[in-house]
């Protein structure tokens, strides 16, 4: 009962659109498919490294040590900010110049892209006090400790099954024809709600 609890809030949580996935189609379309596999690397990553940290408690330490919160909850927003901002400054760029959209694929190393999927999800301090309320809910007092282990290995495996699929739909020639078709107001899209995302962390009293 407790890995299917963790499996369906998480599964949940993981399909939720949010900059992680953002960040993953984005790639797909506007890169190789090697590059969105290496942002979503980061992105499983970043659920490794929240997921140890909230099974560890890591809101007992926010309750004793409110600023640590207080400065990843900015450092997080302004980084989302900062993220949407160059969108709309590349796609400034981009305004003046031919109006066909090329289909050519922008190359980014792969290193970069790991990093920047682990930034963005680690960006959200919110999601290490979700996964302690996970376990909070799910993990009675008395459990294995391997337990905690085995749903952190199961929340990875479930990100890992979802943006596998993600990047297997989106890289379509199909659907990545039709994006090309409206790269601009897709990008303008993605980069307000990067910014939507940082500027409501900044702005959150929790």
């Amino acid at each position: 009962m407790f890995f299917l609890s963790v499996a369906a809030i998480w599964a949940i949580a993981s399909m939720t659109p949010g900059p992680n996935t953002l960040l993953s189609i984005r790639y797909c379309l506007t890169s190789t498919r090697k590059v969105a596999v290496a942002a979503a690397c980061g992105t499983v990553t970043g659920t490794f490294i929240w997921g140890l940290a909230g099974w560890l408690g890591i809101n007992v330490l926010f309750q004793a040590a409110p600023f640590a919160y207080l400065a990843l909850k900015i450092a997080g927003g302004l980084y989302l900010v900062w993220l949407g901002l160059k969108l709309f400054l590349d796609q400034r760029k981009t305004r003046g110049g031919n109006a066909d959209v090329s289909p050519a694929r922008v190359e980014v190393p792969l290193a970069t892209a790991y990093r920047l999927g682990l930034a963005t999800n680690l960006a959200n301090p919110k999601t290490a006090l979700f996964v302690a309320s996970l376990f909070a809910a799910t993990m009675p007092v008395g459990t294995p400790f391997l337990y905690g282990a085995a749903a952190i290995a199961e929340m990875m495996m479930i990100s890992t099954i979802y943006y596998s699929c993600l990047i297997s739909l989106i890289t379509h020639p199909a659907v990545a024809a039709g994006y090309l078709r409206a790269k601009r107001k897709i990008d303008v899209g993605v980069a307000t709600v990067f910014i939507g995302f940082g500027t409501k962390l900044l702005l959150s009293r929790q």
